[in-house]
């Protein structure tokens, strides 16, 4: 969806949830001479770190409140980024306008957080609003292509990542997660609703408990965005978390789609790889 990058204009909004990254968006835009407005949803973005910037808060199901603020600030152009717990639909308190939209506000609650999220930004077009994505906006978060670590993956990595490809190219259909973890070419972990760190933790758990007898050192995270996803939305992500996880898994590596995935804090991320011995590459699409 976003191969031919639109021209963006300024002022964009970042509707910001959790995590660093709507803060590194907005950073890259000012970068680059492009105002960022940052709506942070209410519950999910930090409150601290959003005062440094241009915003107005929203809620999750004020999709009436925040089209007048998309307006009042002069944004045309959207971008959905940072984590987000969904609630659900019993805990929403819906304004007039999302009343009168229920029916496709309810269906794109059905799936998962990319089908949420192309559902929402689907309504927001019909009003007149612009989606975007990190390739439009901040294509310098995204991971490269080749390795940017120290540590390179052994033939017996390469081989777990082809076959973490092969079975995250299966599951994209169903709309089950992003990651996988193979191990000597045996899939031990696929990710679910709980998200890659909470993967990494069980991983760490059964080598615990002896269920995983690999030799630490062997292993591949495998990150890809599901078949048929709009990139717009809610690309794979990694960062120093992730590397953590892995390092406590007793991971080799981990491989991502170069250009389709988010790089967080990449310094501190390779920093870090380094220092644990484990190698972060991105393939090519």
């Amino acid at each position: 969806m976003t191969s031919a990058a639109p021209e963006i204009a300024s002022p964009i909004g970042v509707v910001a949830g959790g995590g660093a990254m709507p803060f590194a968006v907005a950073e890259s835009l000012a970068a680059r001479g492009i105002t960022p407005v940052l709506f942070p949803l209410r519950g999910a973005c930090d409150p601290a770190r959003v005062e440094q910037f241009r915003h107005r808060w929203i809620s999750v199901g004020q999709l009436g409140r925040a089209m007048r603020l998309f307006r009042e600030e002069g944004c045309r152009d959207l971008i959905f980024i940072g984590t987000l717990v969904r609630p659900s639909l019993s805990e929403i308190r819906f304004d007039i306008k999302t009343l009168r939209l229920l029916g496709s506000v309810i269906r794109a609650f059905r799936g998962g957080d990319d089908h949420l999220l192309s559902g929402v930004g689907r309504l927001l077009e019909q009003d007149g609003f612009r989606m975007v994505g990190i390739k439009d906006v901040a294509p310098d978060l995204l991971m490269p292509e080749g390795c940017i670590t120290r540590a390179w993956p052994a033939d017996n990595a390469k081989a777990d990542i082809e076959r973490g490809r092969a079975v995250l190219a299966a599951l994209g259909p169903f709309d089950i997660g992003q990651a996988a973890v193979v191990i000597d070419g045996h899939v031990v972990a696929v990710e679910d609703i709980e998200g890659t760190d909470a993967l990494l933790a069980r991983v760490a758990r059964l080598r615990e408990e002896g269920r995983i007898r690999a030799a630490i050192g062997r292993g591949v995270l495998v990150k890809a965005p599901k078949s048929g996803q709009d990139l717009r939305f809610d690309l794979p992500t990694i960062g120093p978390r992730t590397i953590a996880g892995i390092a406590a898994a007793g991971l080799a590596g981990v491989a991502v789609i170069a250009g389709n995935t988010i790089a967080a804090e990449p310094q501190a991320m390779i920093e870090l790889a380094d220092a644990k011995f484990v190698f972060v590459i991105g393939l090519s699409a």
